[in-house]
């Protein structure tokens, strides 16, 4: 195992900040990645009027990739923690931009294959997808010490947010001028080259060319992973009855559970938000794509502002437990608001009750720092991965059950009342179910 006396000694009574740009990285391939999942929500309304689709049909299209998403999360994290995270996210980029726009070249074969060939490639962009928040995961406990590592995961996780505002209007303009399938050409192109800068720039923190050993020491004794991908905590084997540990643990089943009703939210956002905005508001599908973006900036900040408030309540001296859950909690009470859309009409109005809920989804969306704080060290990976396969499990039941809510009912009235109630589910978890939040040790097998 390298040493730390190994590492580049340039600037090593100045603390290098090295790790601010790996999260940099990690924040802009995020943004890419869910500029990829939400294709489908810009270019639904076009290709739904091209195609003759019904809303159960789009339902289910939008539903492709959370089922192959849900399949590669325990591979994926064991693929992280056997062969280390800077090859496999690198592949996995690779990977889910070339499908990204394979799905538009099947656009282009006839009307009664798209859907079937579509479907598929939705399902391998999901599948390729897999391992990257576990791998953002791993990468925030390997770079942050414990009081920044609410903030990181806050900002890489906030990407969710600024790939709405930075590619939405792009994508709804493109579908505009230049057709949905034009869509799927710019973002995969976009990802392949992405992959190739990932490879370049990324390493593990005492590899790394430029950190000086003050970082390095900063990072460690704040409770940094430094060493996460080295030896045996990257090499080692699956420990036996290490997933059957974490599924019986009272507090990892809470997170992972309240991490379901936060993923409802979205997914609702990623998926039917824009059709909401076309179908009940009466919006062209270039102004919902602009409209979008509103609630995005307000989920953008609010995503943000809920690490640093979490971090600033560790520095305060007050316990992580309370540190975590209590952005959680506030967070997810605003986004309650969004039911109260029922009963207005003015568009404007609309907008700024999701702005306000989608930012208290936002300050709330803290899972993935509290997966950094509870994961077992042996198997960082599989622990995301577990996470973010109940996570994702929303990513098909929502786009479903708000499909055949709207086909029963002829409006969002009711899906907005679903999602609203996920949100008080997940209050509901963190406040009665978590308990403490500690790093799990495991037992020996």
């Amino acid at each position: 195992m390298e040493d730390v006396s190994t590492v580049s000694t340039v600037g090593e009574r100045t603390r290098t900040r090295v790790r601010y740009f790996v999260l940099f990285m990690v924040f802009i391939v995020t943004t890419l990645n869910f500029a990829d999942r939400a294709t489908l929500s810009i270019t639904g309304s076009t290709m739904q009027k091209e195609l003759g689709l019904d809303s159960v049909q789009m339902g289910y299209l939008f539903s492709a990739f959370a089922w192959a998403y849900v399949l590669g999360q325990l591979p994926g994290g064991w693929l992280l923690d056997r062969f280390g995270t800077k090859r496999v996210y690198a592949w996995s980029i690779a990977l889910w931009s070339f499908f990204t726009l394979l799905a538009g070249v099947v656009g282009a074969l006839p009307a009664a294959s798209v859907v079937g060939a579509f479907f598929l490639c939705r399902l391998m962009v999901g599948f390729a997808e897999a391992p990257a928040f576990p791998g953002n995961s791993r990468l925030v406990a390997a770079w942050f010490p414990t009081a920044e590592r609410g903030t990181a995961s806050a900002i890489f996780n906030s990407a969710q947010y600024f790939a709405t505002v930075l590619f939405t209007p792009l994508m709804a303009y493109i579908t505009h001028a230049h057709g949905w399938r034009s869509v799927y050409f710019v973002m995969g192109g976009l990802g392949l080259a992405l992959a190739a800068l990932w490879l370049f720039v990324i390493h593990e923190p005492k590899a790394h060319p430029r950190i000086s050993r003050a970082e390095l020491e900063y990072i460690e004794r704040g409770g940094g992973l430094v060493s996460l991908e080295q030896g045996a905590a990257a090499k080692a084997p699956l420990q036996r009855g290490a997933l059957k540990q974490l599924l019986a643990n009272r507090m990892m089943m809470g997170i992972y559970v309240g991490q379901y009703c936060i993923n409802t939210l979205t997914y609702f956002f990623l998926t039917w938000f824009p059709v909401y905005l076309v179908q009940e508001r009466g919006m062209s599908i270039l102004k919902a794509g602009f409209v979008s973006s509103l609630p995005a900036v307000a989920g953008f900040i609010g995503g943000v502002l809920g690490g640093v408030i979490s971090d600033g309540l560790v520095r305060r001296g007050h316990s992580l437990t309370f540190a975590r859950k209590t952005p959680i909690v506030a967070g997810m009470l605003m986004s309650t608001s969004m039911v109260v859309c029922n009963y207005v009409d003015s568009q404007w109005l609309v907008v700024a009750i999701m702005s306000l809920a989608f930012f208290g989804k936002g300050v709330g969306a803290l899972g993935w720092a509290v997966m950094s704080d509870t994961s077992p060290k042996q198997i960082a990976g599989l622990s995301g991965g577990v996470f973010n396969t109940f996570g994702n499990m929303a990513g098909i039941t929502t786009p479903i059950i708000i499909g055949y809510l709207l086909k029963q009912s002829g409006s969002f009235a009711a899906a907005l009342v679903f999602v609203g109630a996920n949100a008080l589910l997940a209050i509901f978890c963190y406040l009665l179910v978590v308990g403490e939040i500690r790093r799990l040790e495991l037992k020996p097998a």
